[in-house]
């Protein structure tokens, strides 16, 4: 697999020996409270990987659990830590880091390996709906960790949206290797397909009567919030898992029965074990199934002599002296950081008139203005020179990138240290407008609109980094954007002008915006722990315009491994394109005239 970044817990990189003759594992850092040896890494096309390793390693017997983390929720977050006040509860919500040294302990005759994986975006879904290639690259992945850790067996795990990882990975090919010992959805089924995942899951049981394919769920249909079904009504984990036994009791033979708080249904001698809460009261408990009632647990060990050692599938918590009390960081290294040149970069734009209109001049005259009149005045005015001083200073941007042969990569690119504003450096307005407006500049200005990559390596790289302040009202209103202009000057204040992030959700290219005509991509508005407010998305109609909308443009010239490069042809490219793209190759061309722009 192809890595942007690989790198260690503690800025090191550490090679851990264990017994003699055995594999050495490169990357590690040995960490408490558990003395446990953790490594992250960002690979090329956005997916995230923390693997976790115990203590002591084994070198026989190893299985490699993968767990696939859910909708919304950081590998942080998913691996767990203690509820504390002004802690995000998504910590305290699934310890699967917990659950599995939990069974570490029970399996003392074991090597149990952990490796938590993260998609884009914080969503599976969106990885596989995004990405033609999505099956072949969840298959790369799991493949090369097996490889890398020489696993005896192959543990595939998801909760909710990590659901789509599995079946992606069982969609891809014709079988599910032989080294997958055990399947587990913990309430993650929802987009299960008699056509393309139950042939394959029945003939991967009967190959082994070592393997098992645990599906835990509740009855979520009549589950409601805020006044509304949670699920639609042929949706949940609940149809979900019942298409899918009765597909399989088409096949093989089912028995019912009842376990704890839970109806069962088994088959193939207990390889197939299915769990559904029947939910009498109509709670939520999607994510309850995980973590209080030990639902890791009961998937990793049903059906093995561990089932009955670790108390109850159903609650309470069977881990809790296993959970740490302070959340995992990722250690901060930086995907790209600024390199001073020794001539100034100058964005190609007409000097500023002498009688041009200054920030709250302009927002006066376009306060009362149609969309389009509004759209053209902004780009009359930036494209004739209209532009505070400090934004004609580009910053230069180094990042590197190792592509799957091991050759090395270095891009310069240069983008402005703000968004696009109408005005003086003493008096200016930042000013969203349509995708339409702000290529109309770019052209002018030999630039180009930014991707979601290059919006998450400037944050990596700028010293102003801001928290987001969000606005309810009036958000599509002139006043709405000054407003908010105004709110990110006092931020500012005492700050020098500089690269600057975090203030507002970026206009970018995509290869999304091929899915329907006439829309915009945003992505960004970076929180202070690098995660955007804003995933990538193309909902919004391309002249919808609001105060949070930001246009940040970049040079069309890159430098790239010390040759002069235009931007579009840097994202064409099918190596290159990892410097300045996570969604592989995009063809600018392509994607406007797919946008109708």
């Amino acid at each position: 697999m192809r890595l942007l970044f690989f790198y260690a817990c503690l800025s090191a990189t550490i090679a851990l020996t264990q017994t003699a003759g055995a594999q050495q594992f490169t990357g590690f850092a040995t960490v408490e409270p558990f003395s446990e040896r953790l490594r992250w890494e960002r690979r090329t096309n956005g997916i995230k990987v923390l693997t976790n390793l115990p203590a002591i390693s084994k070198p026989d017997k190893r299985t490699l659990v993968i767990y696939a983390t859910p909708n919304g929720s950081t590998i942080e977050q998913t691996f767990g830590a203690a509820a504390a006040p002004g802690q995000d509860f998504r910590f305290d919500i699934q310890h699967v880091a917990a659950q599995i040294r939990c069974w570490r302990d029970l399996t003392a005759d074991k090597d149990l390996l952990l490796a938590i994986v993260q998609a884009p975006n914080l969503s599976w879904p969106a990885f596989r709906a995004e990405r033609p290639d999505a099956g072949t690259l969840i298959r790369q992945l799991v493949s090369a960790l097996a490889a890398e850790f020489k696993a005896d067996n192959i543990v595939l795990a998801g909760h909710s949206g990590g659901g789509a990882f599995l079946l992606e990975y069982i969609a891809a090919d014709a079988t599910i290797p032989s080294s997958i010992e055990r399947i587990l959805f913990l309430d993650a089924n929802y987009s299960y397909s008699d056509e393309k995942h139950a042939d394959k899951l029945l003939a991967w049981l009967r190959g082994d009567t070592t393997r098992h394919l645990i599906v835990i769920a509740y009855d979520d249909r009549e589950v409601v919030l805020n006044g509304k079904k949670v699920v639609g009504p042929d949706g949940g984990t609940f149809r979900a898992t019942k298409r899918m036994t009765s597909k399989f009791a088409k096949s093989i033979e089912l028995t019912d029965g009842i376990s704890g708080p839970f109806q069962t249904t088994r088959g193939l001698s207990g390889q197939l074990q299915v769990y559904v809460h029947p939910n009498p009261d109509k709670k939520i408990l999607h994510t309850a199934l995980v973590g209080e009632m030990n639902g890791l647990l009961q998937g990793l060990t049903a059906g093995t002599t561990d089932e009955t050692r670790w108390r109850t599938f159903g609650g309470p918590r069977a881990y809790t002296k296993w959970i740490q009390q302070q959340p995992l960081k990722e250690p901060v290294v930086p995907l790209a950081v600024i390199v001073e040149e020794p001539v100034e970069q100058i964005l190609a734009i007409p000097a500023r008139h002498e009688n041009a209109p200054a920030g709250r001049q302009f927002r006066d005259q376009i306060l009362t203005m149609p969309r389009q009149a509004r759209e053209a005045a902004i780009v009359k005015e930036i494209t004739s020179g209209n532009i505070p001083a400090f934004l004609r200073q580009l910053v230069t941007i180094r990042v590197h990138w190792t592509d799957a042969t091991g050759s090395k990569h270095v891009a310069d690119y240069r983008v402005m240290a703000d968004y696009l504003a109408v005005g003086t450096d003493d008096d200016f307005f930042r000013v969203p407008m349509t995708p339409q407006s702000a290529l109309a500049i770019a052209e002018k200005c030999n630039a180009s609109l930014i991707t979601a990559k290059v919006s998450d390596d400037l944050y990596s790289a700028a010293p102003n980094r801001l928290a987001p302040r969000p606005l309810t009202k009036d958000r599509d209103a002139v006043q709405a954007f000054y407003q908010h202009h105004e709110l990110i000057e006092t931020q500012l204040q005492g700050k020098k002008r500089a690269l600057t992030a975090g203030i507002k959700k970026d206009v970018v290219l995509s290869n999304r915006l091929r899915e329907k005509p006439h829309k915009v991509a945003i992505y960004g508005w970076h929180q202070a722990d690098a995660i955007p407010i804003q995933p990538l998305y193309v909902g919004h109609v391309d002249w919808y315009v609001d105060y949070s909308h930001g246009v940040r443009l970049m040079s069309n010239q890159v430098v790239v491994d010390g040759e002069m490069m235009n931007v579009s042809d840097v994202l064409q490219h099918p190596v290159l394109n990892w410097l300045l793209s996570n969604e592989g190759a995009i063809n600018t061309l392509e994607i406007r005239r797919a946008a109708q722009w």
